[in-house]
């Protein structure tokens, strides 16, 4: 599949590609990382100037109406600069919760200032042996007065230490496993009885565990219909982080390319053995295979096609495996060298071994693709 962009398109692309060469190279990265805050406010800011955090939401809400294929054009690009920025976190997964389920009030109270770049945002959804399980959550909600009052436990909750508010799941009713009575709620990071521990991730982002203990709330969407609003929230973020894998795999496919044809073995490049060459044209054909299933998967969000979180599923353990595949070869291309901090290489590792496991790891997707293709 090779998708025809628009003019619209190609523009969105080609500025994301300029600012982030110009602006945003390995070595910015590495200093962006290692800093106290470990993201960039300033390269935020100018993202949102740009229109990048704008570009997905629908017009009627004050986007520009760029919706799955703008992000994937943008996470593409974000992938092959390795940018830890939390685009996924806040305009993606945040983001694209508010507009699906929000009030119009909600929508005018926080959509604005995600897209400004004023505000970020985290999902708490995951706790201690949900095994990516949206339903399987044991936080607690109970009404008090208009807002509601929160009392559990979420664990490593992406970008939370960057965050101003916070999307947490929570059980209104039902029991443990039960698919009915999970419901969303915003809850603002710094509010009382809320207690985060932060932690640095192998690929160098934050996130967090969260304790809460009577927590104020407020309802996102309706009591009781969270489940449903993060299935289609997990299909529109899989499709942002196997964009964002497609674009590392390319990188490393170039780095792993380009190293062969200079570094030297007995005399020669090593590129130059036959060996080496069928394998790296085993990662070119799996990063062809990845960046179709990519495009496919951006095309059906884009329509609202049936079936879309069972393609969704396919992807991700596609693209998963066919980047664990190139990564681990990369790495041992390059030697021990592979795996320094100063070289790409293995923070390209790193971080596509860190996608892997967000939103359900490849085995997990294979199954729940088995699963859905069963009631299909």
């Amino acid at each position: 599949m090779d998708i025809q962009f628009t003019e619209e398109q190609e523009l969105l692309r080609s500025s994301v590609q300029r600012l982030l060469r110009d602006r945003y190279d390995f070595d910015v990265r590495r200093k962006i990382v290692a800093s106290e805050d470990g993201f960039s406010r300033k390269h935020w800011a100018e993202f949102a100037e740009l229109g990048l955090l704008a570009a997905p939401f629908a017009e009627a809400v004050g986007g520009l109406g760029g919706g799955p294929l703008s992000t994937m054009i943008i996470m593409q690009e974000f992938g092959r600069h390795l940018v830890v920025e939390p685009f996924v976190e806040t305009v993606v997964v945040a983001g694209g919760l508010i507009e699906q389920a929000g009030s119009d009030a909600q929508k005018q109270a926080y959509i604005a200032d995600i897209m400004a770049g004023t505000k970020l945002w985290a999902l708490a959804w995951t706790e201690r042996g949900s095994r990516f399980d949206l339903a399987t959550v044991t936080t607690t909600a109970r009404r008090d007065g208009n807002d509601y009052v929160l009392t559990g436990e979420k664990t490593a909750v992406m970008a939370a230490p960057w965050a101003d508010y916070l999307i947490v799941s929570a059980r209104t009713s039902g029991h443990r496993h039960d698919r009915c009575g999970v419901s969303l709620f915003v809850v603002d990071r710094r509010a009382a009885n809320l207690d985060l521990q932060s932690f640095r991730t192998i690929d160098g982002r934050r996130a967090a565990e969260i304790s809460l203990r009577g927590v104020r709330g407020e309802l996102l969407g309706r009591e009781g219909e969270g489940v449903a609003a993060l299935e289609a929230c997990r299909n529109r973020a899989i499709g942002a982080l196997c964009a964002e894998a497609v674009g590392a795999i390319g990188e490393l496919n170039d780095a792993t390319l380009n190293y062969s044809k200079t570094r030297k073995q007995f005399g020669v490049t090593i590129g130059s053995f036959q060996v080496l060459q069928h394998r790296m044209v085993d990662m070119f054909i799996a990063h062809q295979e990845a960046l179709s299933l990519m495009q496919h998967l951006s095309l059906s969000l884009s329509d609202d096609e049936a079936g879309i979180s069972r393609l969704a599923s396919g992807a991700k353990s596609k693209i998963g495996y066919a980047g664990k595949f190139v990564a681990d070869q990369a790495v041992q291309l390059h030697g021990g060298m592979g795996m320094t901090d100063e070289l790409n290489v293995g923070h390209y590792f790193k971080r596509i071994s860190s996608i892997n496991i967000q939103f359900g790891d490849p085995a997990y997707h294979v199954l729940r693709y088995a699963q859905l293709d069963a009631v299909a």
